[in-house]
């Protein structure tokens, strides 16, 4: 059965152990529900060899079939099994709940997408147009037994509950939880990170918030932002061939142009942790803004859509590399231990840091 974590079951933060990041100061909570509307929840399966999960993040708490937000992907390096980035990036806009699993999990949690939007919209496929869920996933194969194909709709179902009962801005849990209980990255346990920054346009306060899935990175590699290469002893000649997920939300109206330029700025923020986005890794961006969104039932001809004076957009793309460095390094800083499938762990970054004078 899947529980649904707390934060006083993650461990501690990327600040907490000194691993701040960039210039700019961090929202409120330092994390991507620091964006208004956003909501994140978890589902994760901790019984033996079976330890996974699933992270639902939601832009908004309404219908998101029929108020999409505008939304843009970017694919760094593809070794993976994405379900609904194409749509994305033909249409520009978000129409279900992001879902975050294992690798051969995606397609479960496309299902539980599709019954969730056609319980609250019954004229999908029949009067109106199918439905896009989008779901993406890394391996979380040492840890957890991949093969057993534990996920289920009603895991991905409880991710999405969970994400909808949360209150408006509230803390979410990182590290060892929901799809993030078996990724590793850098030789150490990975999992869930989160990591936000405030921007200032024309005298108002908004804000750009990242949640990755982080299992990538070869041991050995990582470098804290003090430039520290920390970790377990390398292998020799070991591949990189994990993956990572980054999730960006933001409340700065952009187009699916602008939205796809800052995305693409979470690959500075990876290189700055020590990864090169190996043969093997699968390194996608998903991001949206909730300040403009499509009304599936509109009616006008034109519709009217803000955006930002590009002059400024250096602004977001900072911001963009920060978030992401940093929500690495949480993820890393956050993860609690795992003993999985046939006895495979994986030590803790802040067990490590705690010993170094």
């Amino acid at each position: 059965m899947p529980s649904t974590p707390s934060c006083a079951e993650s461990g501690p933060r990327a600040r907490d152990l000194g691993l701040a990041c960039g210039r700019l100061k961090p929202g409120p909570r330092n994390a991507i529900t620091d964006v208004p509307g956003v909501r994140v929840g978890h589902a994760t399966l901790d019984d033996g060899a079976i330890q996974t999960g699933v992270t639902a993040i939601l832009p908004h708490a309404g219908n998101l079939y029929r108020d999409k937000p505008v939304a843009a992907a970017e694919v760094l390096n593809g070794f993976g099994k994405s379900v609904g980035l194409m749509q994305v990036e033909e249409l520009g806009a978000l129409e279900t709940p992001i879902l975050l699993t294992n690798t051969l999990s995606v397609g479960t949690a496309a299902t539980a997408l599709v019954r969730h939007a056609i319980a609250a919209n019954p004229d999908i496929g029949r009067t109106t147009a199918t439905v896009n869920p989008v779901v993406m996933e890394c391996n979380d194969g040492p840890l957890n037994d991949i093969q057993a194909l534990a996920v289920t709709e009603g895991h991905a179902a409880a991710a999405l509950a969970h994400a909808l009962a949360a209150p408006d801005g509230a803390p979410i849990a990182v590290g060892s939880v929901g799809a993030g209980r078996g990724m590793s990255g850098f030789g150490f346990k990975g999992g869930i990170g989160s990591a936000s920054r405030r921007l200032k346009l024309d005298g108002t306060r908004f804000h750009l918030g990242v949640l990755v899935l982080a299992n990538f990175g070869r041991a050995g590699d990582l470098r804290l932002p003090d430039g520290r290469r920390v970790g377990p002893p390398p292998q020799d000649a070991e591949p990189e061939k994990g993956s990572v997920i980054v999730i960006a939300a933001t409340d700065v109206p952009l187009d699916h142009r602008q939205l796809r330029r800052v995305i693409r700025r979470a690959g500075v923020g990876l290189a700055r942790v020590g990864s090169f986005w190996g043969h093997g890794s699968g390194d996608i961006a998903l991001g949206f803004t909730t300040a403009n969104r499509l009304d599936h039932d509109a009616r006008a001809d034109i519709l009217p859509l803000r955006v930002l004076n590009e002059k400024r957009i250096d602004a977001l793309f900072e911001a963009m590399a920060d978030a992401t460095q940093e929500a690495v390094l949480d993820a890393l800083a956050a993860a609690t231990p795992v003993v999985g499938h046939e006895g495979a762990t994986r030590p803790c970054l802040s067990t490590l840091l705690s010993a170094i004078p």
